[in-house]
């Protein structure tokens, strides 16, 4: 029977990996009857979780995602860059296929705490920093941990397992495109359809759908408080399911598009209003007070990169706590995503080299948000040091993180204008981030599957949107952040496996960069005889 005779459900059915589809669609829908039969026990479940993942892994957090960022600066740089994913030219343009990356990787997050986040810093320094609290010199500090939170870690590990899972997948046959293709050096070619590599399948469907559940609970509260805060309609829970569904419905009519007629253009017009809000932003801010303020930023953050990447807070007054709560949170985050982002990024680097992939996601990533959180957090900073705006409300957690945009742009001329393409922005990140990753999702269950059907990715994108619903009910911005702790944890050694895989691979089959077999680390090499200078083989080297 041919696959239109079968139908939609019956495509549907024949294209699914039955095991990653059951095991990752039970849990999740499991999670989500648990929560409308006993809200509390999920709830619990949730904060107990949550507090032994950071009590014993929150320095293996932080070690790994400073491994895999050394890891890529060394690609980028080495001849290993040189490797191609597969032998076909690139899909994509240069700049849709950044734009892309962008949008689909953490966008989302850019926008909800670029104006907020410095501001929280500049209230409550790292005690890695001996500044005081809303001091002139915690201005600077609140800029640069910023910067070093957005900048290069999150991204690595969503381009650590892009780059993973394309390779094998695009050089290798009989190689799906899963997120299990990234330990193909360590899992074997054979065994791809294993039950490691499914429990790591599962691993990721699970991990996806709180990581990415967790970034739409945080613009869906970003959108119903600036509802609420601009034109005072409060919409409560109910008000938040319908927001969500509605934004649901809007990247599910994306999603059945395509990456070409809708993720590509909606990536495309999200960075057109990213970069107008950001450069009105600079213009209307305290333009020369920026370029000073991120010129010291960005010098610290390179500066005191290694210690704000390590730093556990240990043996500080309150520094376990301070660490834990943002820059592990924030790593728990991105590894949450890393799944879901790896495989949207290894989608469309087909024909790509590695050292391009490595670059893009790295450091053409941080070049655009770099900017972003000077102009829009340095903007708050400026305005709450200075008396422009009152944001005290915000930094002691009266009012929710999500409203602070609303509160400087309302400080600007114009500040209706500027606040309705705020909440624009807003959705249509929503949209590219919540379609990219059902896409993923639905890949994922169906093996590899680069094209999923329509009612697969449609069955995801109700899972992620109840999954947000439930979470912003549960407790905000807080239930957010556990799950996203929770999920993303032990996904920071599948990405670790991955980087070593790669080494390993690599090593093997493009030539070793760092200690070549003629190599030695202790002792000379007078005993091999030379010529002009050069080391010449013995009888007894391969």
């Amino acid at each position: 029977m041919s696959s239109d005779e079968k139908g939609a459900f019956g495509r549907f059915s024949d294209e699914l990996d039955p095991i990653v589809f059951l095991f990752g669609a039970g849990i999740t829908v499991g999670v989500i009857a648990m929560f409308f039969i006993s809200p509390t026990t999920v709830e619990n479940t949730i904060a107990t979780l949550n507090e032994s993942m950071l009590e014993y892994l929150n320095w293996a957090l932080l070690a790994i995602v400073f491994m895999i960022v050394l890891f890529l600066l060394f690609l980028i740089l080495s001849p290993w860059g040189k490797i191609r994913f597969g032998d076909e030219p690139p899909e994509y343009s240069f700049l849709s296929f950044f734009a892309m990356l962008y949008s689909a990787g953490f966008a989302a997050g850019v926008v909800f705490w670029g104006p907020t986040e410095a501001l929280f810093y500049y209230d409550d320094p790292s005690p890695l920093f001996d500044v005081g609290s809303q001091s002139g010199e915690a201005m600077s500090i609140a800029v640069q941990q910023t910067l070093f939170h957005w900048a290069l870690p999150q991204l690595a590990v969503f381009t650590i397992m892009g780059i993973a899972i394309g390779y094998f997948a695009y050089n290798y046959e009989n190689v799906p495109l899963r997120v299990s293709s990234a330990l193909t050096p360590i899992l074997g070619k054979e065994n791809l359809d294993g039950p490691a590599a499914k429990v790591i399948d599962i691993l990721a469907v699970f991990a996806t759908i709180g990581g990415v559940a967790t970034s739409l609970g945080f613009i869906g509260s970003q959108f119903v408080s600036g509802l609420d805060y601009q034109w005072g309609i409060d919409l409560g829970n109910t008000g938040i399911i319908l927001v969500v569904t509605m934004m649901t419905l809007l990247f599910t009519i994306s999603m059945v598009l395509g990456v070409d007629k809708g993720i590509r253009r909606l990536s495309n017009f999200n960075m057109v209003l990213f970069f107008i809000l950001l450069v009105v932003t600079f213009i209307v801010g305290p333009t020369i007070f920026l370029v000073l303020l991120g010129t010291q930023a960005i010098g610290g953050m390179l500066t005191d990169f290694v210690s704000m990447s390590l730093f556990t807070g240990a043996g500080v007054e309150g520094g376990t706590e301070w660490a834990n709560t943002w820059t592990v949170f924030y790593w728990a985050w991105a590894l949450s995503w890393s799944p879901f982002a790896g495989l949207f990024i290894a989608r469309i680097s087909r024909g790509r080299s590695v050292r391009e992939v490595a670059f893009t996601g790295i450091v053409a990533t941080s070049a655009a948000t770099i900017p972003w959180f000077i102009s829009l957090g340095g903007t708050a900073v400026w305005m709450q040091h200075n008396n422009v705006a009152d944001f005290s409300e915000v930094m002691a957690f009266e009012l929710g993180a999500e409203t602070t945009g609303f509160i400087m742009f309302d400080a600007f001329p114009l500040g209706t204008v500027f606040m309705i393409a705020f909440m624009l922005l807003v959705t249509t990140f929503f949209i590219t981030s919540a379609d990219s990753s059902t896409l993923a999702v639905s890949m994922m269950t169906t093996g590899g599957k680069a094209k999923p059907s329509n009612i697969n990715r449609i069955f995801w994108g109700v899972v992620l949107g109840m999954t947000a619903a439930i979470l912003m009910i549960l407790g905000g911005v807080d239930a957010l952040q556990s799950a996203a702790i929770i999920t993303g944890g032990p996904f920071a050694f599948v990405c670790f496996l991955a980087m070593l895989g790669l080494i390993k691979h690599f090593s093997s089959t493009h030539g070793r960069v760092l200690l070549q077999d003629e190599t030695k680390i202790y002792g000379s090499s007078d005993e091999a005889p030379t010529v002009g200078g050069a080391v010449q083989p013995s009888d007894d080297d391969d």
